[in-house]
């Protein structure tokens, strides 16, 4: 006997399932007319009558039920057959990507540390923010923070929050901290433009009336703050290397701005043990990067604003 095509018996389980020809055109997002005729040329490729039509309504016959209990087995095996073959392989290696400043300032110089705890989980990464294609781009996993809208269908784990401050090359400051902004310039970034007024909203600080350059991207506004060239908004977790290095310093400390950061993946963490474990390292990076009772370690001064 020739099988009947496979999308006229998935047209067939839904509307079995539902006992509804309107909710199974819903569900499947084709016009109630579609499922009345796939289900009217299931029925005479078969030779069987699988619905009742009475009163405007549709009713499974015997057959109808016997034919459901075959779908419904048929789907569930295939679901789960084409999730295991979508599983990668555990030795494969992690693709992980991450916005540029933070994978230059933060995540690159930390990679080593988890290679040598996790050395069977090699992470590739591929800088870039926005929007993921996890298909298209090769990518398993996405570090954002959330300053955009991602598919309510990804899988999302917060990792910690972003906290944001003024920071400058040591000296350059003078007494900001206190309040003063004389001859001080504020830079900017093309790529967070509101970050000077968010920080002035959730600090209660005003910003620097001198405006200075914008540039083209945050690690750019921090790099010029660097050299001396004035204030930058500066992420705690990008900055917390430069601030114990004394190349940086925060004279008004940071306060959370209200947004975080989010690892993204398209399939749930607990069937990647490979994002699992990266998720869980990240996490426990970003605490002990960021201000608070647990602290950055030795050397790192946050002077935390209130």
């Amino acid at each position: 006997m020739k099988l009947p095509p496979l999308g006229s018996l998935r047209v067939f389980d839904a509307a079995a399932r539902h006992e509804a020809f309107g909710r199974a055109a819903q569900e499947l997002h084709v016009t109630h007319g579609a499922v009345s005729r796939q289900i009217k040329q299931l029925e005479q490729a078969l030779g069987l009558t699988l619905f009742e039509r009475r009163n405007r309504a549709v009713f499974l016959t015997d057959s109808g039920r016997q034919l459901l209990m075959l779908t419904r087995s048929l789907f569930e095996q295939l679901t789960a057959g084409l999730a295991q073959l979508r599983q990668p392989a555990a030795d494969a290696p992690l693709v992980l990507s991450c916005e540029p400043t933070i994978a230059m300032m933060w995540l690159i110089p930390r990679l080593p540390d988890f290679q040598r705890a996790h050395p069977g989980v090699q992470v590739h990464l591929y800088a870039a923010g926005g929007p993921v294609d996890f298909a298209a781009q090769g990518v398993d996993v996405a570090l954002r923070r959330n300053d955009f809208e991602w598919d309510a269908a990804l899988h999302a784990e917060r990792v910690c929050d972003e906290w944001t401050g003024p920071v400058c090359r040591p000296g350059v400051a003078g007494d900001a901290g206190n309040g003063g902004w004389t001859g001080v310039t504020a830079l900017g970034s093309a790529t967070r433009p509101g970050a000077w007024r968010q920080w002035a909203q959730a600090s209660g600080r005003k910003a620097p009336r001198r405006p200075g350059p914008v540039y083209e991207h945050f690690y750019l506004s921090l790099q010029a703050a660097a050299a001396g060239l004035g204030l930058a908004i500066g992420s705690a977790l990008m900055v917390r290397d430069a601030l114990r290095d004394r190349r940086l310093e925060a004279p008004c400390g940071f306060v959370r701005d209200g947004s975080a950061y989010f690892l993204l993946s398209p399939r749930p963490f607990r069937d990647d043990p490979r994002a699992a474990v990266f998720l869980a390292w990240l996490r426990q990076e970003a605490a002990a990067s960021l201000p608070g009772p647990e602290g950055a370690g030795p050397g790192v001064d946050y002077s935390v604003a209130s």
